[in-house]
Parts: C-alpha cells; sequence; structure tokens
C-alpha cells in the first residue's frame, strides 16, 4: 500500500522511508503487476486540462457586450420596419466586431496544451531488476528511473543515486546555472530551487548520471501544479477594454432611455408610428460611434507592427494599450536583464588583483592588473606567472568547450566552464594549444560531496590541476604562489577576504590548487589531493547585465514605471545584479527571499510586494502572488518570464511577456507578448509605442465623438420642436462609418510625440472620458448641432428642397470636421507653432492629407453620383452650394487654434 505524504515532503524522508512509502524496491523496481494496477489508480503520466469551449459558444460570446446589444436591437428595429440596408449594415457592423474578438482569442488556446508536451518523452526505467526503454506517459509512482546525460526527466523523482548529476531547472525555478544534485536528506522547509535530493518533470539534466524513484504523476507533479493553476485562472482584461465596457454600459444607460423619450414625444404630437420609429433609431444610431470599434482595432493593429519592427512582437490586441499603461515591470533577470551568459570579470591571483573586460564567452576582452586603483595593461607575451598558471588550471580542469557560429560564442558544455575558457583566450591561452602541450591523463569528475573537479595532465614531473569551492580547496592546500610565481606559505586571512570581496559584488566564486606528482603516476584519486595543494587563486563570475538593459530600466524609472527584479538565482547576485542596473526603490535596493515570503501572510506579502525591488529564489506560486498582490494595490502590472514556472504569474498580469528565443513553448503561449531578442531593452520600446496607442486612440475619441452628440442632439430637438429631422439615420451611419474611418484612421499613424517617456503613467483608475476631454467634446457637439440645423433649416427656407437640405447640412458638417482633425493632430500642433515662429518649418503629414482628400472624394460621391443619392435619399449640388457649405471652416480655424492653445486633449499625461 501507498503511503501518501504531503508532495513538498519527499526531500525530507530517507531513502528507505521513500521506497517504504511507495511500495516499491530500491534495487528492482515493481513487478509488471503492480504497474497494472497503479495504472488503474493513478491514470497515464499526462497532464489533463478541461476541454476547451466549443467554438460556437466562443463566438456567441463575442456578442455579450452592451454597445453591440445596442446595434442589434436598431438593426432588429430597422429590419422590422423593412430597411433592410440600414439593418446589414448595422448587423455587419456587429460581426466584424465579434470576428476580431474570436480570432485573438483563439490565439491563446494552446497554453496547457504546451504544457503537456513539454513533458512528453521517452525514458528508462527498472521493473523486475530489468532496464526498459517506455513513453514517458507509462510511468506510475514507484517506478525507479534511470537518468543520463541529455535526458529530460520525466516526472517528479526523489534521488536515490547520483554521480555527478546535474540538472538544468531554469524552465522551472529560474536558475540560471544547471543545479548539483545529492542524495542527502534536506529540512522539509527548503524551497523548491534548493532541493538537492529532487529531479522534477521538464527539466534536463546536462552532466552525469542518477537514479530515482516515481513520486508524482501527471498532475501531481511540480509542472502539473502549474497546469492547475492556469486552469484555474481567469484572464484579466486590460485597462483598455475595461474603460470601453464602462463607457458601453453608460451609453446603453443614456441611449435606450432618450430613444424610448423620443419615441413617446413624437407619438404624443401627433406623428406615425412609423417615422417615430425612424426618428428612435436615428438617435440611437447617432449616439452610437458605429466606427470607433474598427479604429481601435486598426489603431491597435498599427501599434502591433511598429512593436513588431522594435522586436516586440504582440498576440492580443489589447495589451498594446496596456503597455502604455503599465505602472510596474516585474523582469525575470536571466537573459532578459542579463547577457545569459557567464563570464569571469575577477580575478585574485599571486595576491594581485585583476579585472577582465568584455561579456560572454567571446574571447575578446582585457586583463588588466589592479594597483591602487588604477589599471594596468598586461603583456599577454609575459603574464605573471601565478596569473597565467590560475587561468590554465581553468582551462585544462574542464570538460566543455567553445564553438564559434558566425560572430556568436557558445559552450559546448557547462555555462562555468565556458567562461573559464573565455577569459583564458582572452589572456591568449588557447584551449587547443594547452591540451597539446600537456594532455590530461585521467580526470575525477564534479560531485557534490566533494565539490571539487580533477584532473591529472602529462608534464615534467606530472601535474594534478583541481578546482571546485574555496572551501573544498582552503583545507587541501599549504601553500600559495606569490607574484613571482614562486611557492609561499598559504595566507587564507587574505584569500578569505578577497573571497568575501567578490561575494559582495554577487559573483560566483572558483578556486584553483594545484600539484606535481611523480611521472610514474598515470591515474589520480581523492587521497592523491587531499593534502599538500599550492593554492593558484580565485575566478569571480557572473551573468553580466546588458548595456541596453540598464539604460532601459532608467528610462522606465524616468517614465515613473517601477522595475521589480523576480528571479530564481541566489538573492546576493540578485542584489549585485539589481545594484548595478539601478534597479531599487527610494530605500536603495531592497531584496527579499522566497523563504521569507514563505512565513508572510497576506498583509505583509502585500506590503512586500510594493516595498521591494528584488525577489529572489521564488517559486512559481509566490510569482503568481506577487502579481496579485501589486495588482490589488492598484497597478498595472507587465511580467516577464521565459520557464514553465512563469506561466502562471504571466497570464495573470496584465500584460505577459515571453521570451521568443529563450523562453519555453508554454510561457509562450501564456504570454501577451513576445521578445524576439529576450532583451529588456525592447519592453521600454513596447511600452513608448503603448503610450502613443494610447494617445493617438485619445485623438480618435476626440475626434468621432463629438459628431455622434451633434447628431444626437440635432435629432432629439427637431423630435421636440416637432421638425423635420435634418439628417436620416442612414445618412448618420455613412457619416459614422465611412467618413469617420477615413478621416479618424490617419490618427492612428501619428508618430510619438516629445517627451513621452518623460510623464509618469496614467492613473489606472482614469476614466476613459477625463473632464477636459468632456468639456472640449460637449462644446464640439454643441458646434455641430448647431451647423447641422442651422444649415438645415436655412437651406429648407431657401430652397424649398428636403434632401438638398440634408446634404447640404451634411457637407458643412464634414467641412468643419476636415479643420478640427487638423487641429487635434501633430499638424495641427506644428502649424500653430509654426504661426507663433516657434519652429522654422511644419511638420509633414502625407497620411493624414491622404485621409482628408480621401474624404473629400467620398462626400463629393455621396452628393453627386445618382445612385447615392437613391441610397441615401441625398441631392447633388451647385457650386454655389458647395461654397455655402464650406463656410462653416472659416470660424472653425481660430477656435481650433484657441482650443488646442488652452486644453490639448490628447497630450500625453
Amino acid at each position: 500500500m501507498i503511503v501518501q505524504f504531503h508532495s513538498r515532503s519527499y526531500h525530507a524522508l530517507t531513502d528507505h522511508e521513500i521506497v517504504k512509502s511507495l511500495g516499491s524496491s530500491a534495487e528492482s523496481g515493481l513487478t509488471p503487476e503492480e504497474v497494472a494496477r497503479r495504472y488503474e489508480q493513478h491514470g497515464w503520466n499526462e497532464l489533463q486540462f478541461k476541454p476547451a469551449k466549443p467554438a460556437w459558444l466562443r463566438f456567441l460570446v463575442q456578442f455579450h457586450q452592451p454597445l453591440l446589444y445596442i446595434l442589434l436591437l436598431a438593426g432588429a428595429v430597422k429590419a422590422f420596419l423593412g430597411s433592410w440596408t440600414n439593418a446589414w449594415v448595422i448587423w455587419g457592423v456587429t460581426l466584424i466586431n465579434a470576428i476580431i474578438g474570436y480570432v485573438q482569442e483563439a490565439k491563446a488556446e494552446g497554453a496547457i496544451a504546451s504544457l503537456a508536451k513539454a513533458v512528453t518523452t521517452e525514458t528508462t526505467v527498472l521493473r523486475e531488476g530489468q532496464p526498459l526503454r517506455i513513453p514517458s506517459r507509462d510511468l506510475v509512482p514507484g517506478d525507479l528511473v534511470v537518468l543520463t546525460s541529455g535526458d529530460k526527466v520525466p516526472a517528479d523523482l526523489r534521488l536515490l543515486r547520483v554521480r555527478t548529476l546535474q540538472i538544468d531547472e531554469s524552465a522551472l525555478t529560474g536558475e540560471s546555472v544547471p543545479v548539483e544534485k545529492s542524495v542527502q536528506v534536506l529540512p522539509e522547509d527548503t524551497p523548491l530551487a534548493e532541493r538537492r535530493n529532487m529531479a522534477y518533470a521538464g527539466s534536463f539534466v546536462t552532466f552525469g548520471q542518477g537514479q530515482g524513484i516515481v513520486v508524482a504523476t501527471a498532475n501531481a507533479t511540480e509542472m502539473g501544479q502549474i497546469s492547475r493553476s492556469m486552469e484555474n485562472r481567469v484572464s484579466l482584461t486590460t485597462p483598455l477594454t475595461r474603460k470601453f465596457e464602462q463607457f458601453s454600459r453608460t451609453l446603453l444607460y443614456i441611449i435606450l432611455p432618450l430613444a424610448t423619450f423620443t419615441f413617446a414625444v413624437g407619438l404624443g404630437q401627433g406623428g406615425s408610428w412609423i417615422d417615430m420609429f425612424e426618428a428612435a433609431v436615428a438617435l440611437a444610431v447617432s449616439a452610437i460611434p458605429e466606427g470607433l470599434p474598427a479604429v481601435v482595432t486598426i489603431t491597435l493593429a498599427i501599434g502591433v507592427n511598429r512593436m513588431a519592427n522594435r522586436n516586440a512582437i504582440i498576440r492580443k490586441l489589447p495589451a498594446v494599450e496596456a503597455l502604455g499603461s503599465a505602472t510596474v515591470i516585474c523582469s525575470d533577470k536571466t537573459g532578459t536583464l542579463t547577457e545569459n551568459q557567464m563570464t569571469v570579470q575577477a580575478i585574485h591571483a599571486g595576491g594581485q588583483p585583476y579585472r577582465v573586460s568584455g561579456g560572454g564567452y567571446s574571447p575578446k576582452g582585457d586583463i588588466t592588473q589592479v594597483s591602487n586603483g588604477k589599471e594596468i595593461g598586461l603583456d599577454a607575451a609575459e603574464l605573471p606567472p601565478a596569473l597565467a598558471q590560475c587561468l590554465t588550471a581553468g582551462v585544462l580542469c574542464n570538460d566543455s568547450q567553445l564553438k564559434q557560429t558566425g560572430t556568436d560564442w557558445t559552450v559546448v558544455g557547462d555555462p562555468t566552464e565556458g567562461a573559464l575558457i573565455a577569459v583564458a583566450e582572452k589572456a591568449g591561452l588557447s584551449q587547443a594549444g594547452l591540451s597539446t602541450d600537456t594532455p590530461r591523463m585521467d580526470a575525477i569528475p564534479f560531485e557534490s560531496e566533494y565539490q571539487y573537479m580533477a584532473t591529472l595532465h602529462e608534464a615534467q614531473p606530472h601535474i594534478i590541476y583541481v578546482k571546485g569551492s574555496v572551501e573544498a580547496l582552503l583545507r587541501r592546500c599549504t601553500q600559495m604562489l606569490d607574484a613571482q610565481g614562486q611557492a609561499i606559505a598559504l595566507n587564507s586571512t587574505l584569500i578569505k577576504q578577497e573571497v568575501d570581496d567578490m561575494a559582495g559584488q554577487g559573483l560566483r566564486v572558483l578556486a584553483f590548487a594545484q600539484k606535481t606528482v611523480s611521472i610514474q603516476q598515470h591515474a589520480i584519486d581523492h587521497e592523491d589531493i587531499a593534502t599538500d595543494l599550492v593554492f593558484l587563486g580565485l575566478q569571480g563570475m557572473i551573468d553580466p547585465p546588458r548595456p541596453e538593459a540598464i539604460a532601459a530600466v532608467h528610462a522606465c524609472q524616468s517614465a515613473g514605471i517601477q522595475v521589480k527584479m523576480i528571479t530564481g538565482d541566489h538573492i546576493a547576485t540578485a542584489r549585485a545584479i539589481a545594484q548595478r542596473m539601478g534597479i531599487q526603490t527610494s530605500s536603495g535596493v531592497v531584496a527579499f527571499a522566497g523563504q521569507q515570503l514563505a512565513q508572510m501572510n497576506e498583509l505583509e506579502i502585500h506590503n512586500a510586494a510594493v516595498e521591494g525591488s528584488v525577489f529572489a529564489r521564488v517559486a512559481p506560486a509566490q510569482k503568481l502572488q506577487l502579481v496579485e498582490a501589486l495588482q490589488a494595490r492598484g497597478n498595472i502590472v507587465a511580467m516577464t518570464g521565459d520557464g514553465v514556472n512563469d506561466a502562471p504569474a504571466l497570464k495573470q498580469a496584465d500584460i505577459g511577456i515571453a521570451m521568443g528565443k529563450g523562453g519555453t513553448e508554454v510561457a509562450r503561449e501564456s504570454a501577451d507578448m513576445l521578445l524576439t531578442d529576450d532583451n529588456f531593452a525592447s519592453i521600454k520600446a513596447a511600452v513608448e509605442e503603448g503610450r502613443t496607442v494610447y494617445q493617438n486612440l485619445r485623438k480618435a475619441i476626440a475626434f468621432l465623438l463629438p459628431v455622434n452628440g451633434g447628431e444626437s442632439i440635432t435629432i432629439l430637438i427637431s423630435v421636440l420642436l416637432a421638425r423635420e429631422l435634418p439628417i436620416l439615420s442612414l445618412q448618420v451611419l455613412w457619416l459614422n462609418m465611412i467618413n469617420s474611418i477615413t478621416m479618424t484612421v490617419p490618427l492612428a499613424f501619428e508618430p510619438r510625440s516629445q517627451g513621452l517617456m518623460q510623464h509618469p503613467p496614467r492613473n489606472p483608475n482614469e476614466p476613459l472620458l477625463t473632464q477636459k476631454l468632456l468639456r472640449r467634446i460637449v462644446a464640439v457637439s454643441s458646434f455641430n448641432w448647431v451647423l447641422i440645423f442651422g444649415m438645415f433649416e436655412w437651406a429648407q427656407s431657401t430652397t424649398g428642397n428636403i434632401a438638398v437640405a440634408r446634404t447640404m447640412a451634411i457637407q458643412s458638417l464634414v467641412a468643419a470636421r476636415i479643420i478640427y482633425l487638423i487641429s487635434i493632430s501633430q499638424l495641427g500642433t506644428s502649424l500653430i507653432a509654426y504661426v507663433r515662429r516657434q519652429t522654422p518649418s511644419i511638420t509633414t503629414a502625407p497620411i493624414l492629407m491622404v485621409g482628408i482628400v480621401a474624404a473629400v472624394v467620398l462626400q463629393v460621391v455621396f452628393s453627386q453620383w445618382q445612385v447615392m443619392n437613391t441610397l441615401f435619399e441625398t441631392a447633388p449640388l451647385t457650386w454655389n452650394q458647395w461654397v455655402i457649405c464650406l463656410l462653416p471652416m472659416v470660424p472653425m480655424v481660430p477656435w481650433a487654434m484657441f482650443a488646442n492653445a488652452i486644453d490639448p486633449p490628447c497630450r500625453q499625461r
């Protein structure tokens, strides 16, 4: 019988307790009969998830919006009245919006499916003592799994035997380097990233061998926990979608009573049912900005293209605007803020400190000696003896290689060993040359029990090189090299002080030593290096921050955006990187470890999320907690990630950002945006574009709504005064769809304004229609009402032709709109600055001019073509009438200039 333990407790049990609790054998594994029984109990070792909603239901959900309710109802009324042209136009608008929403939503359906694929592999098991190669889905709890270099771990395992086993758990824990495994029992409160006796599903074996017993399969694994949290997590809407939803509800509450009131008043004044239905529908249609959804979609799509050109791929359109309103960016460290390449930056050999320039695995860079605060260049032909020996030890006591592909250098093997080869190349010591001159004869692989690696090389006499932890090597050393390369008594105090200095900089420190032995010795054992080693020096390495990422962090902070580092790395390393990059609060670099967060209550976690700038060694659930805590304080959170462990937090964040190059498929499918270069600097560029998108959307709103306001007021007052309608519902649709889209789309191409990133983020609670914008809309709406009503009344009284009067009213409105469009664009700002002699030239806006010309041509067709006259009940105008229609442009010019000067409606706050 299997004894059930809490899934987090296996690392705290002994081998005997684990095997007994799982009813297995540490030597022979399970029998086929027991395997069959456990299949029935536990099922296949593959992640299970809820079936998705059917496509037809997902499509129907897209119509669940207040604004679309009104349009659908208006279309139904027009169809009931026999106006099928109007009805189909209205329904067409709702259908287009539903299709766009359905397509965007469908792109995110593969996240949990991708998570399931991440653990599909084959594995070697022992059953009845016989090794078998089986699909990982056939594993059951209690199976004995054999791991070798290159394997993907198929389930959660408690390790029973290891030999130099190293596992890359970066996709699950965020740890940037492979983890050295052991079989020692650990305390129960050991965090996930430090459970050295466990191997988790989805991680990769990079070195060595091991054997473990399956303690969890399928959804019971750590990866399965992530799957469930993703499944239960509801994707949040963005600020834009929330504001449009609120705006739509407000419109619904206003339009329906007004339409009902218009219908009732008209009937009370003796109007016919059909005429009053026409008036009510015309009011409803005029009040709804039918072109706004299309303009929003186009504006967001243009933002998507601009971001793609700056290495940011948007998967969900609303994410474009959400970036522009982000108040916090939670960034992973490895690969996003840093180079994702270990680099030696400091060396201490022969009692002398050295600094190393250059980054990554490229051999380009210099080693300089630090003396009295000054750096002195070295001659590669005459390296200090102790430095040369320290670098040689790092190259020869090494199982990795560097590989060049074009201009890129990569490491084949362990990243730490790759850094040792690269720094030696900078000093002119090549791996190929040293290996030829001093060939290897034997080696002791690295083992976590001993914390070192040793190699024996042919020389005169033979020489042993050792690299490992400072603690492991110092107790085996009796001497050290001085500056001239002569052996002197070991000064452990000096060495420990230098180790502390390097560790304070966040550097990972390795120690190096050597020992000469007889030429008759051809093999080595641990006893050969137990004593009498000569200490050669220290090498401190780190995954360095990207220079462009440092600049991007400062730019985001100047824009009022907090940057927080959330990483699986050690807290000292994370703090040092944050210090270099300026990731800090007003109190400096405030760092929290995952163990600290685990002991906090909900309020303390909320406070830590706000106060902290660095969060290290955090578990997947804690990343999710931090995002939720920041959102609870009213922040708009952008979250970056590349691993499976990041997926729930990516989905929860207002904008999830995954790595396009180094990220897992699960992270990509869970995110709203991908970075094609995995660089934080691209996030800053995307924020810029997101702010530009919102700026242009506000311009579109400021341009569209006054027309709807003017039309609505005109129709309402006409009914109250029992007058003929100056504008019909189908003519309203022409203005709101064709004319509005033609003139509004160019606003989406407006470039970003100067100083855009010098302003703080918008208040997330700021309404879509601010008080300033509302004042402008009311003022322009009133002007449009006077224009439409006045021109219609004057034209009808002078011509006696209602079709001509309506046509002139519409053309006058469009003429005034052209001036208004210029006034709210950057072309208008440039014109005003030029008139005031503040700029020497006028900014060109070719796309804006194309839109204006297209609108003018369409309006000529609208009134002068007989087919359009029949369809829209318009009439051709004479030259005199055209001139009269253009007169409203004259008073609009000074008003627009004055309004722009005192109340720029769309400037980024």
